[in-house]
Parts: structure tokens; sequence; C-alpha cells
């Protein structure tokens, strides 16, 4: 098992509503926010999304929401060489059990520096070079939903 593979097992546990995993490309900056772990993952990114996607999808306790940037809907294979591999890739990963979301890069980027300062965030970069690829999961609770949490609340 690769040291990343080994590392976020060993935290997916301790990970709950809130925190992030995020899968990025090889420009992805390091940050130095305490709140963010950084792994590195030498395997290729399809290997990669697919063994965090079996992490996260196998853990009872949590449940994700997927995250796509909205710039990947104008991008090509013209544009970026390898896009069409890429897409078909994440989309045969994810599958149609949580359709990805999309929303602007750097509204994705604020809402992960916001939590940062509170929660966990792993990112697990990869050696990926196309653009706007990183593939968010913001983590909810597995055994509890919005509809009875506001259930709940009416009855205080």
């Amino acid at each position: 098992m690769s040291n990343w593979k080994q590392q976020l097992t060993e935290m997916m546990p301790l990970l709950g509503h809130r925190n992030w995993i995020v899968i990025t490309d090889s420009a992805y900056p390091l940050q130095t926010n305490p709140g963010i772990t950084t792994l590195y993952a030498p395997e290729d990114f399809d290997t990669v999304l697919s063994t965090v996607n079996n992490i996260v999808r196998n853990a009872h306790h949590v449940t994700p929401h997927v995250w796509l940037d909205a710039e990947q809907k104008a991008l090509d294979e013209a544009l970026c060489p390898g896009w069409n591999g890429y897409k078909e890739s994440v989309e045969g990963i994810l599958g149609g059990e949580n359709a990805p979301q999309y929303l602007g890069h750097e509204e994705i980027i604020g809402r992960l520096d916001e939590m940062s300062r509170l929660f966990k965030v792993v990112i697990v970069k990869t050696s990926l070079a196309i653009p706007y690829t990183s593939v968010f999961f913001e983590l909810d609770c597995g055994y509890w939903d919005a509809e009875r949490e506001r259930a709940m609340r009416s009855r205080l």
C-alpha cells in the first residue's frame, strides 16, 4: 500500500462532516495553512481518484458531495490535450450515484480556505498535468441528512 493510501485510510475514521478530501493536478500549490494536510500520490490520476472514491464511499459515517471546477465546461481536447481521457475517466469512476456539481475554481478554493480554518482538509496531489482537474470531496454525515435535521430543529 502506498504511503498516501495508508495515511488516508488511517485518517478516514477521524474525518467527518465538514472535512474535505481533494485530488489535485501537479500544479496545485502546497498550502501553509495548518488545517491542510497534503499527501503525494505517485500513481496515475485515475488510480488515485478511484482509490479515494472507494475509501470515501466505503466509510459508513460520511457521504460525499463531489465538486468539479466549472471551468471544465469550457475545456476540450484542443485546449488541453488529454482532456477527453480525463473526462471519460472521471465520469466512469464517479458514476451516477452522486453526480458531481460544478462551481467556479476560485469559489471552491475560497470554501476550502474558510473550512480549513476550523476543519481538516486533506489534499492528495498527483502528477497530472491538465488544468482545472481537481476533484473535491466535501464530506457530510452519512447517517443524517438535511431533511431530518430540519424535522428535529422544528421540534425545538
